[in-house]
């Protein structure tokens, strides 16, 4: 049988369809379209009102070009709302955020019985899901090693969706991370809901401890981490990347706004000078470091006032990327309850106003590495470039042939075609 995965929401959701992707191909199913798919699987996203209205056209979709298929509604959705996955009429297996990678277990159950499979478990006390990949692409590998978030900042449903913070051991971090390198790949990437609580639940080993070990993973040439909170970065992980280059020269350090009382609303757990502290702090010791980060704009009671003063604290920090997001009500989370909900139009003016500073911001930090000797690992080729990223995630463009994919490359930045750094 063929199948079909349509994944929506974070690479946590991604790596996860990746999971059930390997496990579907080693049992014999082969990866097709949407539209040749005997068996087609929804990952959902619920983050926002929005994500959760895709998921349900994404649903309505594969149900209409695969009327003989087996439909498949996994994920965050699903996890929050059983209602909604009950009146899935034509759903034939529902399943939330756990045991998704016993997909092939649930499809040849319901071949089996032909009658509708649901699995939603409670995440409250669930121990980690350990997945493991085995498709490699010789370049960068996602590691997923935490799940869930403790935080509940008051826009955000994921508590709710993906549980508590639970970790993988440490062993089967480290296994998976030597599997991956044996198998070529030159860069290790550490993903999860909330990454650097690792280790919350365990009693002597946290995030930095990790860390200190796979630098020492004999081959690994890069580790980078997808995304970590501010007060996430202590002592010991700085004092790791004072030290090791291993960790690469790029952190994504979520802001969400930069107005004290805004952070507050939020539920943020920390004000705006902490995390101005935090960033000096790091560049004192990577000063060419590349700091991209989350901003939300439009959140409730944000007046102009207090939209100036993000605007002004991401001035401040030079960050070399922006990801914008206009503030989406979710039933569910305090946010959505708060007044001052602010109109649409004047959200869409100031995303507009941040993805200009962006670009400004990233073209700036490009032009500081003209006629720097950088290295890059090429992802793809085309029109008879190698195109890749550098530890400080430029993405690079060079001259070259499929002969140099997947191998580290190096070269002096000649210019700035953007979104491109120009290598010879």
């Amino acid at each position: 049988m063929k199948f079909y995965i349509y994944t929506l929401g974070c690479k946590v959701n991604m790596y996860e369809s990746n999971v059930m992707i390997d496990a579907l191909k080693n049992a014999g199913y082969k990866e097709t379209s949407k539209e040749a798919a005997d068996i087609y699987i929804i990952n959902t996203c619920t983050v926002t009102n929005a994500a959760d209205h895709k998921s349900m056209k994404m649903i309505r979709q594969a149900i209409k070009q695969n009327p003989k298929a087996i439909i498949i509604v996994a994920g965050c959705m699903t996890q929050v709302d059983q209602e909604k996955a009950e009146s899935l009429k034509r759903v034939d297996i529902v399943l939330g955020n756990k045991n998704k990678s016993k997909i092939v277990e649930y499809i040849e159950e319901f071949k089996e019985k032909q009658k509708k499979l649901k699995d939603i478990e409670s995440l409250e006390h669930v121990p980690f899901e350990t997945m493991k990949l085995n498709n490699f692409n010789h370049t960068r590998a996602f590691v997923k090693i935490e799940d869930g978030c403790n935080n509940y900042c008051s826009y955000c449903i994921i508590p709710y969706s993906r549980g508590t913070v639970r970790s993988k051991k440490r062993e089967d971090v480290l296994e998976e991370v030597k599997t991956l390198i044996q198998n070529g790949h030159h860069e290790i990437v550490l993903t999860g809901i909330h990454t650097g609580n690792y280790g919350a639940e365990f009693r002597d080993y946290k995030f930095a401890d990790l860390l200190a070990e796979l630098i020492r993973i004999e081959g690994l040439e890069r580790l980078r981490i997808s995304s970590i909170e501010m007060n996430e970065l202590t002592d010991q992980v700085l004092e790791i990347m004072k030290k090791s280059p291993i960790l690469v020269d790029h952190l994504h350090i979520p802001l969400q706004s930069g107005s004290d009382t805004i952070l507050k609303a939020m539920n943020r757990k920390y004000l705006k000078q902490d995390f101005i502290s935090k960033i000096e702090e790091i560049r004192k010791i990577r000063p060419n470091i590349s700091i991209t980060t989350d901003v939300i704009v439009g959140f409730p009671g944000e007046t102009e006032i207090f939209f100036e003063e993000t605007v002004e604290t991401i001035r401040k920090i030079q960050f070399s990327k922006l990801h914008v997001f206009p503030y989406s009500r979710r039933k569910g989370t305090v946010a959505d309850t708060m007044e001052n909900q602010i109109p649409e139009e004047i959200k869409k003016k100031r995303v507009q106003l941040l993805l200009e500073l962006s670009r400004n911001l990233e073209e700036q930090y490009f032009k500081k590495f003209i006629g720097a000797e950088l290295s890059f690992i090429p992802e793809i080729v085309k029109d008879g470039f190698i195109i890749g990223h550098t530890g400080n995630y430029l993405l690079a463009k060079k001259t070259g042939t499929e002969l140099y994919q997947h191998k580290e490359q190096s070269g002096k930045i000649k210019k700035i075609e953007y979104p491109y750094v120009i290598m010879e």
